[in-house]
């Protein structure tokens, strides 16, 4: 199968591309190896050291993997870094949607394994947010960036506290997202401002070892953000 012209997309870009899709649709399943260099660049129409790239590509995105002297084998019919894209694609709602999802599971988790300077950690990260708001409360437009640091620094705390690597990799990944979101959200007028009770509120049930008040806290805290983007798309 020959590849299309390549257009503005180089080359290397559009064997991804082909290889990439290939794999997602199982046509080489999970543990298999992948046809040579040689066979893939006679059957794609380009030159070996092109489908060297673009398997170099693919390997790093973790669904191929190389084994020295047998091939290159495929671990994964998924690209991560295609899902990411897809996450970042998303609208606030959805992202606060998945963030509930993920932390009330998180808040569960850490009321039985957080330690002590886990606690410490969300209590610094809600210490220095809080030295960037004025008299009422509202956060110092200069600097709503370090601002939003702090909020997703004690989030990133409450879900380390999980002590799940699996969990704390997805929220890491994730977390570019929830970023983005929360600073669209602290731009908006029509958005509630963060409410520090809510978050003490998360970290005392943490600190209490009652799993079920820790993710009910964890699923309070962001139920009123995501009722306000509701209701914003509901009138538009």
């Amino acid at each position: 199968m020959a590849l299309r012209a390549a257009g503005r997309q180089s080359l290397v870009d559009t064997v991804v591309d082909q290889l990439r899709t290939q794999v997602a649709a199982g046509e080489w399943p999970v543990g298999e190896r992948i046809p040579t260099e040689h066979a893939l660049a006679e059957q794609l129409q380009v030159g070996r050291n092109t489908v060297r790239e673009a398997v170099r590509v693919l390997v790093h995105a973790g669904m191929l993997r190389s084994r020295q002297g047998e091939g290159t084998f495929v671990v994964s019919t998924a690209d991560p870094a295609e899902i990411m894209r897809g996450v970042q694609r998303a609208g606030v709602r959805d992202v606060l949607e998945l963030r509930i999802a993920l932390e009330a599971e998180a808040a569960r988790l850490a009321a039985t394994r957080h330690e002590p300077a886990d606690l410490r950690r969300m209590r610094d990260a809600l210490d220095a947010q809080t030295a960037l708001e004025d008299a009422e409360g509202q956060p110092d437009s200069g600097n709503l960036e370090l601002y939003a640091d702090h909020d997703i620094e004690f989030h990133k705390a409450v879900v380390e506290a999980a002590h799940n690597t699996a969990l704390t990799a997805t929220y890491g990944w994730f977390s570019s997202s929830v970023r983005e979101a929360l600073l669209t959200a602290l731009g908006d007028r029509d958005m509630p401002r963060i409410i520090h009770g809510d978050h003490h509120a998360v970290m005392e049930a943490i600190a209490s070892g009652d799993p079920d008040a820790a993710a009910r806290a964890a699923r309070a805290l962001l139920e009123r953000p995501k009722q306000a983007v509701e209701s914003l798309l509901a009138e538009h």
